[in-house]
């Protein structure tokens, strides 16, 4: 037992604390804790989700798999793919113009070299408005994009919109569910114990 105990608590001491800053999407943001990623472990973090969506990717179109996992999805959801939807700056929120309005699913997609992966899934009632306020995934790209770049990586992180969904929040928040735990974003809550996640807040 005490050794299960070092051990998580080893565990925990390898997790990182998030950190707040003025200006979320700024470079002038100062770290509480390093993230002390090398390249290599960012790639291996990286190459395993990756590998998973391209799964999920390449068989949208397979019965089986609809079923297992879209069991209770109405038929027009199943074969959502974010990497087809268009992208849209991750800063869009700045702009007074509106890019979309009403309700919506949104994915926030990263591409690093030729591969792309999403790295949150959520819905909104008001697609034109949800990022103009608070919003925690800000905060965890401003991480994510603050470690990149300690270790030189160049990424791309944009935001696609898709936007037949279901008005009632019920619905959407169900789809939601379905959405996140078939392509396994690692910075929703439900999949950060899957990637260990450390861009993230506990």
């Amino acid at each position: 037992m005490e050794d299960q105990n070092k051990n998580k608590n080893s565990y925990k001491n390898k997790q990182f604390e998030l950190f707040r800053c003025e200006e979320i999407f700024g470079s002038n943001c100062n770290l509480t804790k390093n993230i002390n990623h090398s390249q290599n472990s960012y790639l291996d973090w990286r190459e395993k989700i990756y590998r998973h969506q391209l799964f999920i990717r390449n068989n949208l179109s397979g019965l089986s798999l609809q079923k297992s996992l879209f069991a209770n999805v109405e038929e027009k959801f199943r074969n959502i793919n974010p990497f087809l939807l268009s992208s849209v700056s991750i800063n869009f929120w700045r702009s007074n113009k509106i890019i979309h309005k009403g309700p919506a699913m949104y994915f926030v997609i990263d591409k690093l070299n030729n591969s792309e992966i999403i790295l949150y899934i959520g819905e909104t009632n008001s697609a034109d408005n949800r990022w103009k306020g608070d919003h925690d995934c800000k905060i965890y790209i401003n991480n994510y994009k603050e470690s990149l770049s300690e270790n030189n990586f160049k990424s791309h992180i944009d935001i696609r919109f898709y936007l037949d969904v279901p008005k009632e929040i019920k619905f959407r928040r169900k789809l939601e569910q379905q959405l996140i735990y078939l392509w396994l974003p690692p910075f929703n809550k439900e999949t950060r114990n899957r990637w260990a996640t450390t861009f993230t807040t506990k």
